[in-house]
């Protein structure tokens, strides 16, 4: 399970900016889950963290830094090249952040209960620092401490790593020794590299939908179990569909049809005839089958963008409920709609330290910071303080400034043509 998540210099994160799993001390709700770790404490995490603000406050760039650090692991070694340097995207509207590093660190437990610390800086030809750190028994070990500014760049305190003179030797100074040793199927360390492989995947639902239609098919034929799983997230979704069906073109692709109820009739409808809506539901159930089975931690942009707000409060839920996410399964989203702050009895859907808020500062760098810190009161309604401003983070626009601002444009442009 993902822990925490610090990043800084990535877009417009440009100081260091953490996102954290952790539950506060004094706030341990209902939905929180115990986590046993390999030193037998137990330490509380919430299943769901959701991003909340303006118009290009900085949410996306949450989801972006994750992804970025994901791929880093996977792609170091074979993509970056010392003839187009490092990709970093640091933030852009300070001159000087093109010179400092872009820094990404996660702190995760593996399925052994071990807790983890894996993290580097990057400039734009080679890695600067990197960082393993293992606590087996509530103390830090430190595996891989990597400085580039030191005549001899790699230590490796403790010599717990096999293969420690190889890995130092071989790892070029633009690629990351994690993603070097994994590439060879280092025995320590491509379990640490797994974990990015099978996590931080990623759903936005405005793009790359037809993979993600056809690996939600996929599901559909994998087995009757699959099947009627997929099928009861269509019904449960109440968009009149009873079933689905699987056919063949002719060079043998699979073609999917739902199965639609109406006036005690049945109606399959070609895929093309399908709503925006539906298709983009549909699209999501298998990426979200996939992360409950594998207790894997899914980002998904802007949830609400093409689901009702009833659909994104369902899929919060799945993650939520402990008898649905045995796996414990992870979601990170971002969104708009406040309407996912309570539920429709005037509940919390999310508890304050699950719901985070992105604002941008003078400078036009993102801080984002948990509600929780605000310190909102037990029964105040998150929906109705946060739509008031009371957290900030919400369109500084008051009511009509948009009409009055076209309408002032628009006598400016007036009187300009007069006077011409």
């Amino acid at each position: 399970m993902l822990l925490r998540f610090r990043v800084a210099n990535v877009r417009s994160l440009r100081d260091e900016q953490e996102l954290s799993f952790v539950v506060p001390e004094d706030e341990e709700g209902a939905t929180a889950r115990r986590l046993s770790l390999s030193d037998g404490k137990q330490l509380p995490v919430y299943p769901v963290l959701g991003i909340f603000g303006a118009n290009a406050s900085g949410k996306s760039n949450v989801i972006t830094a994750l992804k970025n650090m994901r791929k880093a692991v996977l792609r170091s070694y074979a993509d970056w090249t010392s003839r187009d340097g490092i990709p970093r995207d640091e933030f852009a509207l300070d001159a000087k952040a093109a010179a400092e590093t872009s820094f990404y660190e996660a702190d995760f437990v593996m399925a052994d209960g071990v807790r983890w610390t894996y993290g580097f800086e990057l400039s734009d030809r080679r890695v600067e620092s990197e960082w393993l750190f293992a606590y087996p028994k509530g103390r830090r070990q430190v595996w891989v401490d990597r400085d580039a500014s030191r005549e001899k760049p790699f230590d490796f305190p403790g010599e717990r790593l096999q293969d420690r003179t190889l890995l130092a030797r071989t790892t070029r100074s633009d690629a990351l020794l994690l993603t070097r040793a994994a590439n060879d199927g280092h025995p320590q360390l491509t379990p640490i590299y797994d974990w990015f492989r099978q996590n931080l995947w990623d759903v936005t639902p405005e793009t790359e939908r037809p993979q993600r239609e056809a690996y939600t098919v996929r599901r559909l034929m994998e087995s009757e179990e699959s099947r009627r799983r997929v099928e009861e997230l269509l019904r449960v979704a109440d968009l009149g569909i009873a079933g689905a069906e699987v056919e063949h073109d002719a060079q043998g692709r699979p073609l999917v049809r739902l199965i639609h109820t109406g006036n005690g009739e049945q109606t399959v409808l070609d895929w093309e005839a399908e709503s925006f809506g539906t298709r983009s539901w549909f699209a999501l159930i298998g990426p979200l089958l996939l992360a409950l089975d594998t207790g894997a931690v899914l980002l998904v942009d802007e949830l609400d963008s093409s689901l009702h707000s009833r659909f994104a409060a369902e899929v919060v839920r799945l993650f939520q409920a402990p008898w649905v996410n045995t796996k414990g399964a992870q979601l990170i989203f971002t969104a708009h709609d406040p309407s996912l702050l309570r539920t429709p009895g005037g509940g919390r859907l999310l508890e304050p330290g699950q719901l985070w808020l992105t604002e941008k500062d003078q400078r036009g760098a993102t801080e984002l910071a948990p509600i929780a810190d605000w310190e909102p009161g037990e029964e105040e309604d998150l929906m109705a303080s946060y739509l008031a401003g009371s957290f900030g983070a919400v369109p500084k626009v008051s009511e009509g400034q948009v009409g009055r601002r076209l309408l002032r444009t628009d006598e400016t442009a007036r009187m300009e043509a007069e006077e011409v």
